[in-house]
């Protein structure tokens, strides 16, 4: 008998979860029960494919529409024993008395009752059309697979590449630059095996950018706080400031305030997926004050002090 599967209880969602609630589920269950991370576990191993079952059909929005209108159906099938008369077969017949593929009613529930193994998505939904001449297997793309790594901000401004370790398999993936945290990249044909001579699935690589302790990033934007003594900043002058590009040469306006933000165009982070477009960097003014003042130097300020008044 064919085992009804509620793929919703197997990620962990309710019948009502968006796309984006299925995809965190099936990403926090992949990685958990990644056979790399489960060697020699079998109970886990059979735990991920299904993962990898539930996903395929959920992330798909006609499978999941197919899905949810002939659930309920499934459960009365296996609740039927796969007597005849215990499931209504005629919803899916035509007027002829064959089924929407080209089967009969009799012929598509005797498949069951063979004991065989069937897919009830191929027969109810394609790919088996026509009478059946003997049992035919079809061909099926192979799981998809999960991995994640982290990346510098330097990295992630110039583009770097990893060595993914899968198995037994090592796959070296581009990683381009301007990727943002978090970003996933499809690597196609690197997932799990065909079946029956069906393609292979896809890795899905999540990417994380680690965090720089002087840019702070926003979208392809960064910013950062540049320390400037208290001369230049009332006199002005030019400084360097670094820059994940390299050091470049900036004014300081005479009279800068403390914490004014000076915009420098086109030295953030490139966007991802475009040619020579960056975003910007934003300095925010520091103005540091002296310590150990000398006598002289502590006059001086006094005598501008009065002067001011």
């Amino acid at each position: 008998m064919m085992n009804y599967k509620d793929y919703y209880k197997v990620l962990g969602v309710s019948q009502t979860a968006t796309a984006d609630e299925i995809k965190k589920a099936y990403r926090r269950l992949a990685m958990k029960f990644h056979p790399d991370k489960t060697t020699g576990n079998k109970a886990a191993n059979d735990k991920f494919n299904e993962i990898n079952e539930a996903n395929q059909v959920l992330s798909d929005p006609e499978k999941r529409k197919k899905y949810d209108q002939f659930g309920a159906d499934y459960q009365r099938y296996e609740q039927a024993g796969a007597q005849p008369g215990g499931f209504d077969w005629s919803k899916y017949a035509s007027p002829g008395g064959k089924q929407k593929q080209g089967m009969s009613a009799e012929e598509f529930e005797s498949m069951f009752a063979e004991g065989g193994d069937v897919d009830l998505f191929e027969l109810l939904f394609g790919g088996r059309g026509g009478r059946r001449q003997g049992r035919r297997t079809a061909a099926y793309k192979g799981d998809d697979l999960s991995a994640e790594t982290t990346i510098s901000l330097d990295e992630a401004y110039h583009g770097t590449a990893r060595l993914i370790q899968l198995d037994d398999q090592k796959i070296k993936v581009t990683i381009p630059c301007g990727i943002a945290d978090e970003q996933m990249l499809r690597i196609a044909g690197k997932g799990m095996e065909g079946i029956q001579g069906g393609p292979s699935g896809d890795l899905y690589l999540t990417v994380k950018v680690a965090a720089h302790p002087e840019f702070h990033r926003k979208g392809s934007d960064l910013h950062c706080d540049f320390p400037v003594d208290v001369y230049t900043a009332i006199l002005g002058g030019k400084t360097l400031v670094k820059t994940l590009k390299g050091a470049v040469k900036v004014d300081i306006p005479a009279e800068t305030q403390n914490h004014k933000v000076l915009r420098l165009r086109g030295l953030g982070m490139p966007f991802f997926g475009k040619t020579n477009v960056f975003g910007d960097l934003f300095v925010t003014i520091d103005v540091q004050l002296p310590d150990h003042l000398t006598p002289q130097e502590t006059d001086l300020f006094r005598k501008l002090a009065a002067m001011r008044k």
